[in-house]
């Protein structure tokens, strides 16, 4: 080897001893050992537990509970399980509704969320913070269209005689419409104790629709309310309001676990004014998805249609 060589190399031999050690260590890879998730089964609705599920029809609904009635008429076009007594949801904030507005009390009259309306049955939030200050009018808007629990717990909070005397209002008003298979135990529906049939809701929501202000306030989309120094917006709960082939002149829609995914409306079509039920469906969208299935059967009856199925 010459001596430009060997000197080369004996650089090159400095140099790699100069390094630092880290650079010589090779890294290895990490590993994260995860403990196996549990699989936690759903929880049984109401309607699950009492096999109102195994009921076939002739659409083959997602809902246990199905019921289309002719407003005018009276005429049941479509029943499956109507008088099964399940679990309503924030069904129940129709009634909540009816009573505020039969009460007389005005709608400009401020009422303040106070932590009285948290929820303590599910504990779900609300955007509606704790000393929340809207008229009564707006906390109607809210609970009707964005099933705002805490403003429905408020307006009954704010019935004169407080919240046991509201509920007390509810049940008189269910009694004296005919809904014998109804019963309240709070204004929002939270708890699975508020419970109705397919056929009593008919008889709620064939009186509701018949209030202006009520038809107005569940069919709006959407709304801007000022909370504070911000402008907040607030959407309906119902996808099919911004479906043009629907007609819609009053709606609610519920879910609780114990309930399922629920739904009532009064809706026009195929030149007919109909009311519309449908409990416990299982599915994220199934209630919809039902719905629709409804409305294109709706479609292929003649004028003077026959009751198409009684389960």
């Amino acid at each position: 080897m010459g001596t430009t060589q060997a000197a080369t190399a004996r650089k090159s031999t400095k140099a790699m001893k100069s390094r630092p050690v880290a650079t010589q260590v090779r890294k290895t890879r990490s590993v994260v050992v995860r403990k196996p998730v549990a699989f936690v089964p759903a929880v049984a609705t109401f309607g699950m537990a009492a096999g109102l599920h195994a009921a076939d029809d002739p659409l083959a609904l997602k809902s246990s509970v199905a019921y289309v009635l002719d407003q005018d008429t009276n005429e049941v076009l479509f029943s499956k399980n109507p008088q099964a007594v399940l679990p309503i949801a924030s069904i129940t904030k129709l009634m909540t509704a009816l009573v505020v507005v039969e009460s007389g009390l005005p709608m400009d009259e401020k009422l303040t969320v106070t932590d009285e309306d948290k929820d303590t049955e599910k504990g779900t939030g609300s955007r509606l913070a704790f000393g929340t200050t809207l008229t009564r009018g707006e906390m109607l808007h809210l609970a009707l269209m964005s099933s705002e629990n805490r403003a429905a717990h408020a307006l009954g909070r704010n019935y004169p005689g407080g919240l046991e005397a509201f509920v007390a209002a509810m049940n008189a008003k269910a009694i004296s419409l005919g809904m014998a298979d109804t019963h309240y135990v709070e204004p929002t529906g939270l708890s699975s104790r508020n419970q109705s049939s397919a056929a009593d809701l008919a008889k709620l929501v064939n009186v509701t629709s018949q209030v202006p202000l009520l038809r107005d306030l569940s069919t709006s989309r959407e709304a801007r309310v000022a909370l504070g120094k911000r402008l907040v917006q607030f959407r309906s709960t119902n996808g099919l309001l911004s479906n043009p082939l629907w007609d819609i002149g009053l709606q609610k829609t519920g879910f609780i676990n114990e309930a399922g995914k629920c739904l009532v409306m009064q809706a026009s079509m195929a030149g007919r004014k109909l009311i519309m039920v449908f409990l416990d469906s299982s599915g994220k969208a199934s209630r919809i998805a039902d719905a629709e299935r409804m409305r294109k059967w709706l479609a292929t009856l003649p004028g003077e249609a026959a009751v198409a199925a009684k389960l």
